[in-house]
């Protein structure tokens, strides 16, 4: 492989550009909702752009950032930025890329997309910067993240008018402000250490462990009445049910004294809520139609 090839591909390592997985099928869901079937070939194209496009600056941006962090932390020594396996200068080449082919794709879809773009631009990229100011900084997570399903509501309708995709985008914004708390668990000592605020940092484990089930036991209650508004029958209900039995699950893997299964309750499990939602939810606007 070629060295611009390498340092794509360990980039790409970087921002785990596969773990986009989590938030694009929300996206997906907030155009299927706002279609109320299948929104345009254009918009769909744009749409995964844009959502590939923000992600991909979010994460190099936060790497960037955070590499001094990162090369003091012990679990996150090792990555690209601080073992040198990839340089700054790259990374910045590529965050640049990412936001222009954001700004491209929010410009292709409509007015007001492009208008709000520069908002959802400062909210995912302001996120690299929070664990500095304040402990909640997972909320302001979970909000970068809750940006999709609306900006791909208004993607294709061109306005927000609706509460579907406000109860989508708060249902995104606590089940990530949860699963982030649990992941921060990890980093509790260092983030002490290093003066970097979290809900760890400043609770403790056992007590941050209580809040992120409080977060889902929120994102589950904005989940029920998402299905209730959509009126999308048993099909969501099931999608319903799911989420529910796999956040309770999630949560049987983490405790205070073994953080061991982290991977599993981060990854594994979260990886499936947004799919199983997209399915269930998705399939259930089709289904209405026959």
């Amino acid at each position: 492989m070629d060295g611009f090839g390498q340092k794509l591909k360990t980039t790409l390592e970087m921002i785990k550009f596969e773990h986009t997985l989590f938030a694009l099928p929300f996206a997906f869901l907030g155009a299927v909702l706002a279609a109320d079937g299948l929104p345009t070939g254009w918009q769909i194209v744009w749409i995964t752009v844009a959502m590939f496009g923000a992600r991909s600056a979010a994460m190099s941006f936060n790497r960037i950032i955070d590499r001094k962090f990162d090369a003091e932390n012990p679990r996150t020594a090792n990555r690209e930025l601080p073992s040198g396996k990839l340089s700054v200068k790259f990374a910045w080449m590529f965050f640049v890329v990412s936001v222009a082919s954001f700004l491209l794709s929010a410009y292709s879809l409509n007015w007001l997309t492009f208008a709000l773009s520069p908002v959802a631009l400062i909210s995912i990229l302001g996120y690299s910067y929070a664990k500095r100011f304040t402990a909640w900084a997972h909320l302001i997570l979970g909000w970068a993240l809750a940006i999709s399903p609306t900006a791909a509501w208004i993607a294709v309708r061109g306005a927000i008018d609706s509460e579907v995709p406000i109860l989508l985008s708060l249902l995104v914004m606590m089940w990530t402000a949860g699963f982030d708390v649990m992941y921060a668990c990890q980093d509790f000592e260092f983030d002490r250490k290093a003066g970097l605020r979290s809900i760890p940092a400043r609770f403790g484990i056992k007590n941050s462990l209580m809040i992120a089930r409080l977060f889902h036991a929120q994102a589950f209650i904005v989940l029920l009445l998402l299905y209730l508004v959509t009126e999308l029958g048993w099909l969501a209900l099931v999608g319903v049910l799911a989420v529910g039995a796999l956040m309770i699950y999630q949560h049987t893997l983490v405790k205070p004294n073994d953080l061991s299964r982290m991977n599993a309750a981060f990854f594994t499990t979260n990886a499936f809520v947004s799919v199983i939602l997209f399915v269930t939810f998705g399939g259930a606007v089709f289904a209405s139609k026959f």
